[in-house]
């Protein structure tokens, strides 16, 4: 087991070390889900692709890509947990998983054209880095516990998120001014050497090299929480270690089995997470798709929906001391449901700009609170805080497969990305009925 009963609690270094992780990796979410590659990739392949002798809307095919990588990450995290835990190398996963994230990223720049190679390329890099960023995240979220007191998870889980908003607002700035004034960078220079075509061809050389400039950001920032958090503590491996992770996880999930609250409340958060999680990677794809935004419009859009998460994050941290963790979780949860039922009726830019600014400040708030209200719900002086994460970031990738791949099959049944945003409202009223049956102590 990971021992870290010698490492200073509630260091302000290390805490500012630990958000700091965020501000590197939540580089990838924003570009690489959210902003830049799902625009691009649907104007590289087309309306339609053809794949495996199979026909795919845009839109159903990266919703599928998500669910499949996420399907990946969920059978690999338990173990992996697991072994961190007896192996004492949460650390080392959570750096092994960064350099395959950000490497993953850096590969998407040979993502070019609709051709299959290329086609592959971006599909693989894209789920690569997806495995990446969610590998590194559950030892990422198993740290919390152990650098800060229990009275102090609300406010630096909200820090983390905060740093993670702002870190990837000012990469996304820097790659859309590349993009948008490809000649303040020189680039038409460089597409000049084989392209007539400077304008459009240097934007999607400048695109492309915003991937490279993701991985390099995540790995970067990245090393300044490797040297401050705790080391890892090394005990030899058998030949049986994954055995003895395995065992490692079903103790613990012996354990979440006779906490009903802690049990309950993952239930909850499996709903609800697959609604948000679905949102906030697919929402420009619908903004694009089915109210034609361009690129500098969804921009201005990702911008909102970031400033407005860092301001939600610590809004419903405040709500949350004020009336408590479950109350302030179930006040967002009856707005996410209020923003699919207005998102199936929006017809105007301007309707979508107001929906997005609802979407920003639960976005963040949902997934603060949940992670400080799962680390409320932990037994006192755990150590084997990994693999109780584990049952909580699996759960989220398994909540992420069933959301994504439910949007995409709807999408490519019914043609249409409206009746996939409007059955979403299942996954939050599901949760909202379960949370209000847990019971969250008050620090």
């Amino acid at each position: 087991m990971a021992n870290t009963s010698n490492f200073e609690i509630n260091n302000k270094r290390t805490i500012h070390a630990w958000a700091m992780f965020d501000w590197a990796n939540s580089a990838y979410a924003l570009v690489i889900t959210t902003a830049i590659f799902p625009i691009y990739f649907n104007a590289t392949v087309g309306d339609t692709v053809d794949l495996f002798g199979i026909t795919f809307e845009n839109s159903a095919l990266f919703s599928f890509a998500i669910a499949f990588a996420y399907l990946i990450i969920s059978f690999l995290l338990p173990i992996l947990s697991g072994i961190a835990d007896y192996g004492g190398k949460r650390l080392s996963f959570m750096k092994f998983f960064t350099l395959m994230g950000s490497l993953a990223c850096i590969s998407l720049f040979a993502f070019k054209d609709a051709s299959t190679t290329s086609l592959y390329i971006g599909l693989v890099g894209f789920m690569l880095a997806i495995i990446g960023f969610a590998g590194s995240q559950v030892f990422y979220n198993s740290f919390l516990p152990i650098i800060v007191t229990e009275d102090r998870y609300d406010k630096v889980s909200a820090r983390g998120f905060t740093y993670g908003y702002i870190g990837s607002v000012i990469l996304l700035i820097i790659n859309l001014l590349m993009i948008e004034r490809p000649h303040w960078f020189k680039l038409d220079v460089l597409v000049s050497l084989y392209s007539d075509n400077l304008g459009e061809d240097s934007k999607i050389l400048a695109t492309r090299i915003a991937f490279v400039l993701v991985g390099l950001w995540w790995l970067g920032f990245a090393q300044f929480s490797f040297r401050r958090l705790p080391k890892d503590i090394k005990t030899p491996l058998g030949n049986d270690i994954i055995q003895k992770g395995a065992k490692e996880l079903r103790l613990v999930w012996k354990q979440i089995k006779t906490m009903v609250n802690t049990k309950r409340f993952l239930y909850a958060f499996f709903f609800y997470t697959a609604g948000a999680q679905t949102v906030i990677m697919l929402a420009s794809t619908f903004a694009t798709d089915q109210l034609e935004f361009e690129t500098g419009e969804l921009i201005v859009v990702i911008l909102l929906l970031q400033i407005l998460g860092a301001i939600g994050a610590f809004f419903f941290a405040n709500i949350s001391s004020r009336i408590g963790n479950k109350a302030s979780i179930m006040i967002q949860l009856v707005i996410w449901t209020m923003v699919c039922i207005a998102a199936y009726f929006v017809v105007t830019k301007t309707q979508f700009y107001i929906i997005a600014c609802a979407v920003g400040l639960v976005m963040g708030g949902i997934q603060s609170m949940s992670r400080s209200t799962y680390s409320k719900l932990i037994p006192e002086d755990t150590e084997e805080t990994t693999s109780f994460f584990s049952f909580y970031d699996v759960l989220e990738k398994i909540a992420i497969v069933l959301g994504t791949f439910s949007f995409g099959f709807i999408d490519q049944i019914t043609g249409g990305m409206r009746n996939s945003v409007l059955a979403l409202i299942i996954f939050f009223i599901l949760g909202l009925v379960i949370l209000s049956r847990v019971k969250i102590k008050r620090t």
